[in-house]
C-alpha cells in the first residue's frame, strides 16, 4: 500500500477565484500549490488555521492581545484529577481483562490437552470381560443353576 495522493474539490465564488488566482501569480505559483500549501498548514496544526488578509494580522495583533487562536479554556484542577483517576482505572481495567483473557487461554488449551487424551468407555471395558470376571453379578453360582 503506497502513499497515494488523493483530490479535493473546493467550490468558491468567481470573485474568490480571481482572488486565489491572483495571490498564487504573486507567489509565482500554481492555484493547486495554493490549496496544497493551506491543507499541509491545516494538517499541521490539527485543523486550527484562521485565515486572514495580511494587513489584518497586525492589526487583530494590536486590538485584542487577550483573545488568541485557538481560544484557550481554563479547566478546574478537580475536572484534570478526575480525568486522571478514571484513565488510570481504565488503565487497571485493561490490565485486569488482558489477564483474565491469558487465564482463558490457558485454561481451553489445558481443556484441549485433556480431551485429545486417551478416552475409555465403559462400554469398551465391559465387553472385554468375562462373565465370571464381572463385578456386577448378584448371587453365587448354586442359585442360578437350580432354575
Amino acid at each position: 500500500m503506497g502513499n497515494k495522493n488523493k483530490t479535493i474539490s473546493f467550490r468558491v465564488s468567481q470573485e474568490k477565484f480571481e482572488t486565489l488566482r491572483g495571490i498564487a501569480e504573486e507567489r509565482d505559483i500554481s492555484l493547486s500549490a495554493v490549496f496544497r500549501d493551506y491543507v499541509d498548514l491545516l494538517v499541521a496544526h490539527d485543523g486550527q488555521v484562521e485565515v486572514v488578509p495580511e494587513h489584518e494580522i497586525s492589526e487583530s495583533t494590536e486590538s485584542s492581545d487577550s483573545e488568541s487562536f485557538p481560544p484557550k479554556v481554563e479547566v478546574p484542577k478537580s475536572f484534570v484529577r478526575e480525568h486522571e483517576r478514571l484513565e488510570l482505572e481504565a488503565e487497571h481495567l485493561r490490565e485486569q481483562l488482558e489477564e483474565h483473557k491469558r487465564y482463558v487461554t490457558k485454561l481451553r488449551q489445558e481443556l484441549d490437552e485433556y480431551d485429545q487424551e486417551d478416552v475409555v468407555h465403559l462400554d469398551e471395558l465391559d465387553g472385554e470381560q468375562s462373565e465370571e470376571d464381572s463385578p456386577y453379578r448378584i448371587g453365587n453360582d448354586f442359585e442360578d443353576s437350580q432354575f
